[in-house]
């Protein structure tokens, strides 16, 4: 006789698969994905909170990062205006359910946030809310006994009225496991490279000390020569004099090379055009050259893409100023109808002849900045000939 499940095999075929469980794991796994494409804390705690909103269909969310004070470090929303976030003011910061929820381990669900013990009232600004769903992302690798709050995914009316469910509370606690992974590689992304950049500005240092600090050194040497040879032998104290100008040029050349090499941190905070502008006013003051930078219409982008052509401007000024002998120097970043955007670095220097630099083997930096422009998904295009100076224009599309 045939086994049952071997029977029911055989007459009904495969189960059939759950129409909706499918669609909340697609659900779960592009969120998912969301988060992990990107390793900027910022960036990442604003995917956390844009992917707990849309996967469990809440008109509002929130992520709330604390301090070691009560309060919070970091505040990330979604489904707020720009508008009504200035308007709201200040965070809670030792009050409130937001502030109550930094000290839980588990979830909070709430038919009416407003009714809560420890709901203490909004301003005037805050937009009304009711069902209310708190899920703490945990740090389950933290040293301490028990598990550390690294932040608090707060989500609050459900669309199309109605409750968050027990479903609603098993999706939010499987995504705030993985966002805790992926705030901490986040965190340890940023940890790796501020060690880089570190490191990066001690061996600038290091150059510095070895390159410049023995130009000066030639150069304090040569000037006392000079100055006891101004009487008695006029001819060769000119000479002299001359390579004192000559040392104190390359000098100079190695100061300017480390002002265009530094990295600001501004980066993050101020974003690219605020950075470049800077850059460019640095630049302005320390050649005899005219440098002017201009944006329209740029919006944010990636980190990795801003960055990217912030090397790419310094590297063409680098050329520019160092090489090309031009009087006037313009930068200019455009933002395109596909959400990217346009650097163009143009100066009206001696130009050259692209190919026969190339055949040279002289590259100034060209394979450097088109591996830049490349690894960003971006294009770099260079126009250049002998009197009629150069242009570096490089592109990279939107998010």
């Amino acid at each position: 006789m045939p086994s049952t499940t071997g029977d029911h095999a055989a007459h009904h075929g495969p189960l059939p698969a759950c129409e909706p469980c499918l669609a909340g794991i697609e659900a779960v796994s592009q969120a998912l994905l969301a988060m992990s494409r990107h390793l900027e804390v910022r960036e990442v705690l604003r995917r956390i909170t844009a992917s707990a909103r849309g996967l469990l269909g809440a008109e509002y969310a929130a992520l709330g990062v604390p301090d070691d004070h009560g309060g919070f470090a970091q505040f990330v929303v979604d489904g707020v205006t720009d508008e009504q976030w200035r308007a709201i003011g200040p965070l809670p910061r030792q009050h409130g359910v937001l502030a109550a929820m930094l000290h839980e381990t588990g979830p909070t669900r709430l038919v009416d946030v407003r009714k809560a013990p420890a709901f203490e009232g909004w301003p005037e600004a805050h937009p009304d809310m009711d069902a209310f769903l708190g899920m703490p992302i945990l740090d389950t690798d933290a040293a301490e006994d028990e598990p550390q709050v690294m932040g608090v995914i707060f989500l609050a009316n459900k669309r199309g009225g109605g409750q968050f469910t027990d479903h609603d509370e098993e999706l939010l606690r499987i995504l705030a496991a993985h966002a805790g992974l992926a705030l901490s590689n986040a965190r340890l992304y940023e940890r790796s490279r501020e060690l880089t950049l570190a490191g990066e500005r001690a061996r600038i240092a290091h150059d510095l000390h070895d390159a410049v600090s023995q130009k000066l050194f030639s150069l304090r040497l040569t000037a006392k020569a000079a100055a006891k040879l101004v009487d008695r032998d006029p001819a060769r104290a000119r000479a002299e004099l001359a390579e004192v100008a000559r040392l104190a040029a390359e000098a100079a050349d190695e100061l300017r090379a480390v002002v265009v090499e530094l990295r600001p941190a501004a980066l993050e905070e101020d974003g690219l055009s605020a950075t470049l502008a800077s850059q460019v006013q640095v630049l302005d003051r320390a050649h005899t050259a005219d440098v002017a930078f201009a944006a329209d219409g740029v919006r944010a982008l990636p980190p990795a893409q801003e960055a990217a052509l912030l090397r790419v401007a310094q590297e063409a000024l680098h050329n520019a100023l160092r090489h090309s002998g031009a009087r006037r120097v313009t930068v200019t970043l455009a933002g395109t109808p596909a959400r990217g955007a346009v650097l163009r670095v143009h100066d009206d220097g001696r130009g050259f002849d692209p190919e026969s630099v190339r055949r040279a083997g002289r590259h100034l930096g060209l394979a450097s900045m088109r591996d830049r422009a490349a690894a960003v998904g971006g294009t770099l295009t260079l126009e250049s000939a002998p009197g009629r100076g150069t242009l570096v224009e490089m592109e990279v599309p939107g998010a």
